[in-house]
């Protein structure tokens, strides 16, 4: 470790992490995707590691309705490489889904099923953000 790597990583806050199980995703464009996060799902940044020469970032906290959510862009010469997302949602439980729904989609995330009342009750639908990711809203239906 570079004594730069050593002198940042002891300048790093302690933001604590919300949730008992913190997804970590590897995308292509961690700081793009996190700016998409902000609009599209009100995410606000609890840290960043600063990127590097090609624009990468190992590291990115933020926090979305009450949770973490971590990135980071793939390292292929470190034995990170990037994977086509598989077989995952992430699911965001609403107050108001048809705010939250309207805002995602302005933000530019495509829509893969529309919101609807389910089987189980709940109104829900999913969305793919542009980096591949999708993500289930879910809100209860009042009785």
């Amino acid at each position: 470790m570079t004594d730069a790597t050593e002198q940042t990583q002891s300048q790093q806050p302690n933001v604590p992490v919300l949730g008992g199980l913190v997804p970590g995703l590897t995308v292509d464009g961690a700081v793009k995707a996190a700016e998409f996060y902000k609009r599209a799902f009100g995410a606000e940044q609890a840290f960043l590691f600063p990127p590097d020469e090609q624009g990468r970032t190992m590291h990115i906290h933020l926090y979305i309705n009450g949770s973490s959510l971590m990135l980071g862009d793939a390292y292929p010469e470190h034995g990170h490489a990037l994977e086509k997302p598989q077989a995952f949602t992430l699911q965001l439980f609403v107050d108001d889904l048809d705010a939250w729904w309207k805002r995602a989609v302005e933000a530019g995330a495509e829509v893969v099923m529309p919101i609807d009342v389910m089987f189980w009750g709940d109104r829900w639908g999913q969305l793919r953000d542009p980096f591949g990711v999708t993500w289930g809203m879910s809100a209860s239906v009042k009785k």
